[in-house]
């Protein structure tokens, strides 16, 4: 049974060869949607497309500049004439102390998690309207649930907190409009955004507070999405879905 048949979700920094993104991406193109793979680079984001299948496109978009946003919706809409899901995935993460932030940081770290979450969402926010239905799907953290402690600093755990006040305060304001806006709360997933930053040592740390006794996987992530893109879900709004292994149950 295919859950998304003609369907066409966005997926905003898909690009990354082992990211949640493409994952994402492909889990629901196997299950007949048409995709949109968005990333900072075209040709990265067009080879992605084109390793998931000749039906799908990739096109570059910088979340973080509202008119970028725009021009891709304009694409998409041209090329498929509707868009039923937005996945909010595009994200960056520095490993930083409090007192080690800078201006410059902060900017950095909250412009692409959560003002890109913003920008993305009020582009395509008119058009499901319009229709009367759409998914917004957007990508937090356990981060921001416990504080950090994993891997991002203090200004990402604030960014993906602010994704969570976001996606509930637009489940509320779109929900008369059949539009449904969810997030999920990743654990540890191993990942290109930690690959080869983690030493033996804190990797057997990070490992030994998940019950599951494993790092999560792209895929975990990928069906939690399907779940929520799907009609699956229909009664599902203004949640914050935990994938994290057990390693916060609350």
């Amino acid at each position: 049974m295919k859950l998304l048949d003609g369907k066409t979700a966005l997926i905003t920094g898909a690009a990354s060869p082992r990211g949640l993104g493409k994952a994402t991406a492909q889990l629901f193109a196997d299950h007949g949607a048409c995709v949109v793979i968005l990333d900072l680079d075209a040709a990265q984001a067009e080879d992605t497309a084109a390793d998931i299948g000749e039906e799908h496109i990739g096109l570059a978009c910088d979340v973080t500049r509202k008119a970028d946003c725009e021009a891709a919706v304009a694409v998409v809409l041209e090329a498929y004439g509707h868009i039923d899901i937005l996945v909010n995935n595009a994200g960056i993460t520095q490993p930083l102390k409090i007192m080690d932030i800078t201006h410059e940081d902060y900017d950095a770290v909250l412009d692409v998690n959560l003002l890109g979450t913003l920008n993305m969402s009020q582009c395509v926010i008119p058009h499901m309207r319009e229709r009367k239905t759409g998914k917004l799907i957007n990508i937090s953290s356990v981060s921001a649930q416990r504080g950090g402690g994993i891997f991002g600093g203090p200004h990402y755990s604030a960014a993906k907190a602010g994704i969570l006040g976001l996606t509930k305060a637009m489940a509320r304001e779109l929900a008369p409009d059949g539009i449904r806006s969810n997030a999920i709360c990743p654990g540890f997933i191993a990942t290109d955004i930690t690959a080869g930053k983690l030493t033996p040592e804190m990797m057997e740390q990070i490992i030994a507070g998940i019950p599951m006794a494993r790092a999560g996987e792209a895929s975990d992530v990928a069906g939690c999405a399907l779940f929520l893109a799907s009609d699956l879900s229909a009664y599902v709004t203004g949640s914050e879905v935990d994938v994290n292994g057990g390693s916060l149950i609350h």
